[in-house]
């Protein structure tokens, strides 16, 4: 009995911990994570050395009690509240408007947005700011480093375009491309700025844009930040200007700035507070409907957040750069009204945006060559494409083909014939045309039985600046007419002058306006050196020019031009040659320009000047 009991009380037990087991959750841990390691117990503290000495014979200090709890002291207890009435509380935003807030602009609340966005190591110095180095062909470093800071501010100030030479305008952004120190007592932001805003003046957006990006953004003050985002319209690269406004956050309070902040939010990957941002705009009054809709258009690319958005041209009457960029980014067409008001601003933009029809870039094109803008060899690559593609019919496709005559035409009869076609006669109305028959007029033989056709091929020739091709044609041309006078012009030799006879049967066969290409063919050979002093005061007096006459601008050209410093002459240059036509050019300024380009080693640049002036006087 004893040993069933014994059995059945451990079948018991057993029992007992099954049920308990089923009653608690089972571990499928490892062993030993689910159990914590048991800390080690302290080690017992080592016991006092018993004294060897007698023992002590003062009374025993008492052990204090340990009865009840231990109350620690309250911090600032019994301090007086201090009265907030005095506190204004009303910057302070709810929190509905900090949830609404994205995180540059709780960055910018806290006091937490950072003051550079380049790493120390990684920031640029700005004692030198451009795009073209000197050994690449830009303008010497220090050439206005110790002219005063007055002096260049006002030229740069001053030179808001366009140029009446297309050779003038390719010296004038090489100059404001260079890699230049900054005048002294000028800051080298406000001098990147200056140069920027000139370039966009001139249409050179995309130099522009390159210009500004030598700065890094943490140095950008408010006018370098307007010179760029004129520049990253200019190139519709509108998500360029980002960093800058991410980092300047809301330093501006404009509208264009607030529709950029809400588009670079969309493109950080924000599209849910850019969204609610644009929607509230959209509700403000003095801002275009128009304008937001493009921005949301734009905006809505980035992301998931895709949101159809129809764009609405009804009471658009007006076109700015903002509605431009962003409708060429999109790819929403344009009004036919709005495209026919477009200024030569818009004009120089179609030529160079790559996301344009080519039909509209061709009809940009010919401002932009005429300018300075594009080259022969661009101008040709344009044409090209027009002419591959054979969905384009109009002008343009005619154009493409007559083009590709004037190159493999069957004789050079043939290929004459095409180039004129192109220019429109012997006389181009349009200067870009010359432009895009440069190499082909350069592949003609220069034969005595073409002479007549010869002063459109030569200046269609030194419109690339092929100088070389152009003197093949000089036992060819008349002496006096106008082929000789521009080839007596652009000549790269310097030796001997010209002889009075031509240049008196030229005049006697000018007739343009005031006899304003003699004047011009007069001034640029003084400017040269290459007409007799007796001639040139006998020519004068019949013209009734005086090159002699002197005002400020000219002093200080000639001054820059006596010590050699040819950046600062580049830039007055460019003064001087500001206008829409060369109607509005003297042979005064002429003269000064050439002779000045002249002496400081630019001398093709005075050449070119020089031939054009003739050629489109």
């Amino acid at each position: 009995m004893r040993a069933l009991f014994l059995t059945g009380g451990a079948a018991l037990a057993l029992g007992a911990s099954i049920a308990l087991a089923q009653d608690a959750p089972e571990s499928l841990l490892p062993p030993g994570f689910d159990d914590p390691v048991p800390a080690p117990s302290p080690a017992p503290a080592p016991r006092p050395a018993a004294p060897t000495g007698p023992a002590p014979t003062g009374p025993a200090t008492p052990a204090p009690a340990t009865t009840g709890p231990v109350v620690q002291p309250i911090p600032g207890a019994g301090e007086s509240i201090p009265d907030l009435g005095d506190i204004d509380l009303s910057s302070v935003p709810s929190v509905e408007e900090l949830e609404a807030m994205s995180p540059d602009e709780l960055d910018e609340l806290l006091g937490l947005k950072p003051k550079y966005d380049i790493p120390p190591a990684a920031r640029r110095a700005l004692t030198r700011v451009g795009v073209i180095a000197p050994s690449e062909g830009g303008l010497p470093s220090g050439s206005l480093a110790r002219q005063p800071a007055a002096l260049v501010r006002a030229i740069l100030a001053e030179s808001d375009g366009p140029f009446v030479s297309r050779w003038g305008h390719m010296l004038m952004r090489r100059a404001l491309a260079s890699r230049l120190a900054a005048p002294e007592g000028m800051n080298p932001v406000e001098f990147a700025a200056l140069r920027a805003a000139a370039l966009n003046r001139m249409g050179e957006h995309a130099t522009a844009r390159a210009l500004v990006q030598d700065v890094d953004t943490g140095n950008w003050d408010e006018k370098l930040t307007d010179a760029a985002l004129n520049a990253y319209l200019g190139t519709e690269d509108i998500v360029g200007i980002c960093p800058a406004v991410r980092f300047q956050g809301g330093e501006r309070d404009d509208s264009t700035w607030k529709m950029l902040r809400a588009i670079c939010s969309a493109y950080a990957g924000e599209g849910a507070l850019a969204g609610s941002q644009l929607d509230r705009m959209q509700r403000e009054n003095g801002i275009p409907r128009i304008d937001v809709l493009l921005a949301q258009r734009f905006a809505g690319a980035a992301g998931r957040g895709r949101r159809a958005v129809e764009i609405e041209w009804d009471g658009v009457e007006e076109l700015n750069p903002w509605r431009f960029a962003l409708a060429n980014a999109v790819g929403e067409d344009l009004p036919d009204g709005l495209i026919e008001q477009a200024t030569p601003y818009y004009q120089r933009i179609w030529a160079t945006a790559p996301m344009l029809p080519l039909q509209l870039r061709a009809r940009g094109a010919d401002r932009a060559a005429s300018d300075g803008l594009l080259s022969a060899a661009a101008m040709v690559d344009l044409y090209s494409q027009i002419y591959s593609d054979d969905t384009i019919e109009g002008e343009e496709a005619d154009r493409a083909v007559q083009l590709r005559d004037a190159y493999v035409g069957s004789d050079p009869t043939e290929r004459l014939a095409a180039m004129q076609s192109i220019w429109g006669g012997d006389s181009a109305s349009n200067y870009g045309r010359y432009v895009l028959t440069a190499y082909a007029a350069a592949r003609m033989p220069a034969d005595s039985g073409m002479a007549a056709s010869a002063a459109p091929l030569i200046a269609s020739m030194l419109a690339a600046g092929l100088d070389r091709d152009a003197m093949t044609w000089l036992p060819v041309v008349e002496q006096g007419s106008n082929g000789w006078a521009q080839l007596m012009l652009a000549r790269p030799d310097r030796s001997g002058n010209v002889s009075s006879e031509g240049i008196d049967g030229f005049i006697d066969d000018d007739g343009s306006a005031d006899q304003r290409r003699s004047r011009f063919l007069l001034a640029g050979l003084a400017g040269l050196g290459r007409i007799d002093r007796q001639d040139l005061n006998d020519f004068s007096g019949r013209l009734e020019v005086d090159l002699s006459r002197q005002s400020k601008w000219s002093r200080t050209i000639d001054r820059a031009a006596e010590v050699n410093n040819r950046a600062l002459v580049a830039l007055l240059a460019g003064l001087g040659m500001q206008g829409s036509g060369w109607d509005r050019m003297t042979a005064m300024h002429l003269y000064h320009i050439v002779s000045a380009l002249n002496r400081v080693g630019l001398n093709a640049e005075a050449r070119m000047i020089a031939a054009e002036a003739v050629a489109r006087g």
